[in-house]
Order: C-alpha cells, then structure tokens, then sequence
C-alpha cells in the first residue's frame, strides 16, 4: 500500500500529537485526499482500493475523512474529468497563435505527448477504469474524449482539405496520434534517455509523418 509521509524523518524530535488545529486548507486537503487516492488506484486498482486505505494515506482517519469527500467514486470522476478537462485546455493553449495546420498539429502532439509523460498515473487510472465511472460521470468523460478527439480528428481533416496532409481516414489517423501519449505514460521515465521536451518533439515529427505531411510552401 502507498502511504504519503506528511513529514520525512528529520533530527529534531516531534511530538506525539500537533501542536495545534490542522493549519492545511480545505482545498490543500482535497488534493492530497485526490493525490492519494489516484496513487492507490493505480497501484492496487480502483475496486480494491478502500476509503479506509485512502484515510490511511493521508493520516485521516474514519468519518474525519468524509468532511472532504463524499465516496471513492467521486474522487475516481474528480480525477478523471480533471484529466480529460485539462487535455482539452492545453490542447486549445497549443493551437493558439497560428494558423498554419502543420504547426497546430506538432504544437498539438507536443502537448499530448508532455502530459501524458508528466502524469503518467492519470492516463494509467483514465483508461484502467473508466469501466468502473458511474453514470452520469462515465458519460461526462466519454463526451470530453470524444470532443478532444474530435479536434484532432478536424485539424487533420481541414490539413487534408488545404493540401498540407495525405490521408485516407482523418479518424484513424487521429487514434493513431493519440495512441502515442498512451504508450508515453506506460514507459517513460524522467531520468531516461530523453527529456519530456525532446520527447515531445520526437513526437511532433511522427505525427506529421502519420499524416503525410507536405512541405509547407
């Protein structure tokens, strides 16, 4: 089981119990209930983890921890609607600025590929346990996929229509991309051989061979 330490061992002597009220916000208290919980979740999976476990994690203990949260579950759709959310708005941030559909699509990819490199647990969680999303969470985050999907998919599609791309299924070219970040957060290690930026860039150049990218003129 993972358990978050508030506090590394240090040389100084601590006391048995806090010296005072819990100083920690309610928001700084929500993520570090969120943080833990994606952690147990990837770990040992979503239906294994206990809201007993994920209290544990954090040093709270029984009914203290539904202060902050209500069940398991809306902590499973917090982060899995906050992924999506955040997919969708770094990819709007990356296209902004130019309109050259070569230059929106590696801005595009690079995007993609550095936070599935950067938060590799909340694509791991994303895609293990969607199956385990309730309604109307599961829908709320089947519909933000389908929307960021959805904007790849007609950036190739009008590529295509400029003459900038040669394919012959936007659709599967755009699995194709996205397929990639995937892969990225199963394997990437931040102390490897490249940086999440060279990462990123190394990207950018397979997606635009994906689509048959032409010179720009």
């Amino acid at each position: 089981m993972v358990v978050v330490r508030a506090v590394e061992d240090g040389p100084y002597e601590r006391p048995h119990r806090p010296a005072g009220p819990d100083k920690a916000s309610p928001g700084d208290r929500r993520a570090g209930i969120r943080l833990a919980a994606l952690r147990l979740f990837a770990e040992q999976g979503y239906r294994s983890t206990t809201m007993t476990d994920i209290g544990a994690a954090v040093g709270i203990r029984g009914p203290s921890l539904y202060k902050h949260v209500a069940s398991k579950h809306e902590l499973l759709a917090e982060i899995m609607i906050g992924t999506m959310e955040q997919l969708i708005a770094d990819n709007i941030a990356a296209v902004t600025g130019t309109d050259e559909v070569r230059e929106q699509l590696r801005r595009s990819v690079e995007a993609h590929i550095r936070y599935h490199a950067r938060h590799r647990l909340e694509a791991f969680v994303g895609n293990r346990e969607i199956g385990n999303l309730e309604q109307p969470d599961q829908g709320r985050v089947l519909s933000r996929r389908s929307e960021y999907e959805r904007r790849y998919r007609e950036l190739i599609e009008r590529g295509a229509a400029e003459g900038a791309f040669d394919v012959r299924s936007a659709r599967i070219a755009s699995y194709s991309i996205l397929d990639m970040g995937i892969g990225v957060a199963s394997w990437f290690n931040e102390g490897g051989e490249f940086s999440v930026d060279q990462l990123a860039y190394q990207y950018g150049d397979i997606a635009l061979r994906i689509v048959n990218a032409r010179p720009s003129a």
